[in-house]
């Protein structure tokens, strides 16, 4: 038959019939294995095995169909039939140790043991070091009961590449389901021992926490693993480091001292697992421990190569106990200040450190000394020692510290400087924030949004946040009636709390609320008094401002940002898993736009149950 142009619409119809019987066919046999499947879930397995039998004839390539029909069989302990379609599979497929392994499923199944143990010995004989097969090997072990084998294909796995981290984890997660924590542990070690990390990075911590949880048989049967590699291998820093650690994780800082005491008088390094011990401590707020540890090492005498380190820890470790301490004592702060004092008389080369930055901080800001401080700042900037970044930070600090004393043109030309110094830097970012804040603070409101209207955009995730709520504070709060009085005592409340002049912060904050009952700063002012409350550690106090915010003001910008803190105050402070959750699934519902969304959900994953 001869086809012109004009038959062509006519072929086309030709062929679409010839097709449909396929196509047809085709949907029949998808529907029928999705039906099979729908019977198998259900376990109505004499349904779905005539439905796989059939399936199974028309397409034995396929593998889905396989193994589905052979689990069905042998879930109806059809093990004769079983047998043949394994037998079938492994001869289409010869050489292929995931049908050997099939095979042996069914022999083991109908409890022919030796069999399925000889023809999983042989499945081994494969493992050549290909990762992706080894991992199949072990999820079809694994998948049908036989996790001891998975342990053996990768620890062949391991003998064959010689790369423990290889199989770390999922080796250790099969030897602490069979109950030999000892060997999760020490798989879990071994595989991280030698991979490059510094002291803090907790990927090792953590692959041990997965193992042991809160259980303390587990906790103490990993102290015991630790203790017995510290006693082989005394100078293994990493293992003495997780010695602390485990004793940490058990809250017994006491007992851990003790250790590490011991160890440091067989270490030929001296000082070094005390400090790092300290360090550590010192950060989970065990600060008498830490202090301990401290003061052993400055015992060593001032000749002592860590001594001074011993001395700039507990300095930097009493600061840390003024700023979680809102009801610190004046002369205990004096008492620190006068230790700083000591110490850089003895070091004076100390002003081009942090600890130079560290003094200034205690002096300004919770000794009332704010000129000391802007001394202590000069001097430091002052150093040849100290370098670009260093002396960039340090005048980030003084300029805060000139507006502290008033001084807000010094603060301005510091900031200036920054910003052209690190024009392209993170810290150049920082210094156009501040002074954004500066004129803030000074009621140039027009002025501050101009130079948020650019750091709206900064590549500091942070940074820009921080410039966004600024940006819509100002924009919210200045009235078609120019009456800018409310907003001018919110930006001094401000620059109070700055100063850490919380208690007139907090009366100014009143004074608005009282004079203007009905200014749009309602909700504002009750988010920085909750901000003050967390601060002077009043957490019921501040989640009552938060939970005003969300009633009163559900509708106004800052009631998702009142949300999240409640939901990590609840989280981070009382440890109270329920309510955080219930707060981030308020957060996540109520306000689908939020700019909080992505850490909220990512922290409730962290809250689910079994995570």
């Amino acid at each position: 038959m001869k086809f012109r142009p004009g038959n062509t619409y006519l072929l086309y119809i030709l062929c679409l019939v010839l097709a449909l019987p396929q196509f047809a066919a085709g949907q029949d046999k998808q529907s029928q294995y999705d039906e099979a499947r729908s019977f198998l879930d259900r376990k109505e397995y004499q349904k779905a095995a005539l439905l796989y039998k059939d399936l199974y004839a028309a397409d034995p390539a396929n593998n889905d169909v396989y193994q589905e029909y052979l689990l069905t069989l042998l879930a109806l302990k059809d093990f004769k039939t079983a047998e043949a379609a394994a037998k079938k599979q492994l001869q289409r497929n010869p050489g292929n140790p995931l049908y050997i392994i099939a095979m042996g499923n069914v022999y083991r199944e109908d409890k022919k043991e030796k069999k399925a143990e000889e023809l999983f010995a042989q499945a081994l004989t494969y493992i050549n070091g290909d990762d992706v097969l080894t991992q199949q090997m072990a999820g079809a072990f694994s998948s049908s009961g036989n996790e001891a084998w998975a342990v053996r294909t990768y620890e062949r796995a391991i003998q064959i590449t010689q790369n423990p981290a290889l199989y770390s984890a999922p080796l250790a997660r099969l030897y602490n389901r069979a109950g030999d924590v000892e060997k999760a542990i020490g798989i879990t070690i071994e595989g991280q021992k030698n991979m490059p990390q510094m002291r803090g990075d907790e990927t090792i911590e953590s692959a041990l926490l997965e193992i042991i949880g809160s259980d303390p048989e587990k906790q103490r049967k990993a102290q015991s693993a630790i203790i017995k590699l510290v006693n082989e291998q005394p100078e293994n820093y990493l293992y003495t480091y997780l010695l602390t650690w485990i004793f940490s994780v058990q809250n017994n800082w006491d007992k851990a001292l003790i250790q590490v005491q011991a160890l440091e008088r067989r270490n030929t390094d001296k000082g070094r697992l005390l400090m790092d011990f300290a360090a550590n401590a010192a950060q989970k707020q065990q600060y008498e421990v830490a202090g301990k540890a401290y003061g052993t090492v400055i015992a060593y005498g001032n000749t002592h190569p860590r001594y001074r380190q011993a001395r700039e820890g507990q300095l930097a470790m009493g600061l840390m106990q003024v700023e979680e301490n809102p009801m610190v004592k004046k002369e205990e702060i004096t008492a620190l200040a006068k230790t700083y004092a000591d110490f850089f008389a003895e070091y004076p080369d100390a002003y081009s450190t942090v600890t130079a930055n560290d003094y200034a901080l205690l002096e300004a800001r919770y000794n009332g000394q704010v000129e000391k401080g802007i001394a202590i700042l000069n001097q430091s900037i002052g150093q040849k020692a100290g370098n670009k970044q260093f002396i960039g930070n340090a005048k980030l600090q003084l300029g805060d510290y000139y507006i502290i004393a008033g001084q807000v043109w010094e603060a301005a030309l510091l900031y200036a400087q920054v910003d052209k110094a690190f024009r392209e830097d993170a810290l150049g970012e920082e210094a156009r924030f501040r002074n954004a804040k500066l004129s803030y603070y000074q009621h140039d409101f027009e002025q501050a949004q101009g130079q948020l209207s650019v750091l709206k955009a900064s590549t500091s995730e942070l940074i820009a946040n921080d410039a966004l709520f600024l940006s819509v504070l100002i924009t919210e709060n200045v009235p078609p009636d120019s009456n800018l009085v409310p907003l001018q005592r919110f930006a001094y409340a401000d620059l109070l709390l700055f100063q850490n002049k919380d208690a007139a912060a907090e009366a100014l904050l009143d004074s608005v609320a009282t004079a203007f009952p009905k200014n749009p700063l309602a909700d504002d002012i009750l988010l920085l008094k909750a901000k003050i409350a967390a601060k002077h550690k009043d957490f019921a106090k501040a989640i009552g401002y938060l939970k005003e915010i969300v009633e009163r003001y559900g509708k106004d910008v800052l009631a998702d940002d009142a949300l999240f803190r409640i939901a990590e105050i609840n989280r981070n402070v009382l440890k109270n898993k329920e309510e955080a959750r219930r707060f981030y699934e308020q957060l996540i519902i109520d306000y689908p736009g939020s700019s909080f969304i992505q850490q909220a959900r990512k922290e409730l994953k962290a809250l689910s149950p079994g995570t």
